[in-house]
């Protein structure tokens, strides 16, 4: 899954593993059976879960149907220990219930976007890139960002904007692009990126480029990311192994998803684990039957 909300040029080529170390040591439980990753990606913290912890199985999960198949050629040496399947993380409790499986040692969502999807022009992902603007994550899915850009209010785009994007101008962002929707549809990312530029000015030196927020709001909206994120939060602990310690959540996100936008479990703790270029790191721990949180 691609959850971050980052600066393109801090993307990961192909989401090259960059906390696997981390993720390794987050599997404390001697010898754990069972490991759910909810945000598979092309499986590299599948298989460092995997080779570290030999008489594991491991259930991985996706939206992204080309990430799946990535992860298939890429997991195929672990064989039958591998069950992959394309769903959001949202729906983890129906996902397990399918595969017979009743708890988890291990739950991993690593919220980083790959660039799987963000270098492929036609996904829409990318103000580098002129494509369609789509962004879908689930191709299977209605929404595009075409039609929110398109069709939703001044009002609510200047919203999403500011809420899902952090943007310091989101009604100036979201006036140009109504008076421009005006005169003809806006279709691709290099027309959104124009206008953004249009409305707060070019990319300047050492910074962010200005289109930045507006394409990481949109992906948002389009992926209903924060809904999903709070409904994983709310049945992830519960599907944990009833045994008296912690079991772990890896988390690699930006800090409006998970400092600013969600409301947080009872049972969910974060500790910090420091930065990672430019995506923040979060572990997420679940005390079950007196355990101890991290």
């Amino acid at each position: 899954m691609s959850f971050a909300a980052m600066s393109e040029d801090g993307a990961d080529r192909l989401h090259v593993p960059v906390m696997a170390v981390e993720v390794v040591e987050l599997l404390s439980a001697p010898d754990p059976s069972q490991i759910v990753d909810v945000t598979l990606g092309v499986g590299g913290h599948a298989a460092a879960m995997l080779e570290a912890a030999p008489r594991a199985r491991l259930l991985g999960i996706d939206h992204d149907a080309i990430a799946i198949a990535h992860a298939r050629e890429s997991l195929a040496s672990f064989e039958d220990r591998v069950t992959l399947v394309q769903a959001n993380f949202a729906e983890i409790s129906s996902v397990m219930r399918d595969a017979g499986i009743a708890s988890a040692d291990a739950i991993l969502a690593d919220l980083g976007m790959s660039s799987l999807a963000l270098d492929d022009a036609a996904r829409g992902f990318s103000f580098r890139l002129d494509g369609p603007l789509d962004m879908r994550m689930d191709q299977r899915a209605p929404l595009r960002a075409y039609d929110l850009i398109n069709e939703e209010p001044e009002a609510e785009l200047a919203r999403m904007f500011r809420d899902y994007g952090e943007e310091r101008m989101p009604g100036r962002i979201a006036r140009t692009i109504v008076e421009a929707r005006r005169k003809h549809r806006i279709e691709t990312t290099g027309e959104l990126r124009a206008l953004v530029e249009r409305a707060i000015g070019p990319h300047r030196r050492g910074g962010i480029h200005p289109a930045t927020r507006t394409f990481q709001a949109l992906r948002i909206a389009v992926n209903h990311e924060l809904e999903s994120l709070e409904k994983f939060l709310r049945n992830a602990p519960a599907l944990l192994a009833p045994v008296r310690r912690s079991r772990t959540c890896q988390w690699s996100t930006d800090r409006a998803l998970l400092e600013n936008q969600i409301r947080w479990p009872r049972l969910v703790q974060r500790k910090s684990l420091g930065r990672a270029r430019s995506r923040i790191a979060i572990m997420i721990c679940a005390a079950k039957s007196g355990g101890t949180p991290c």
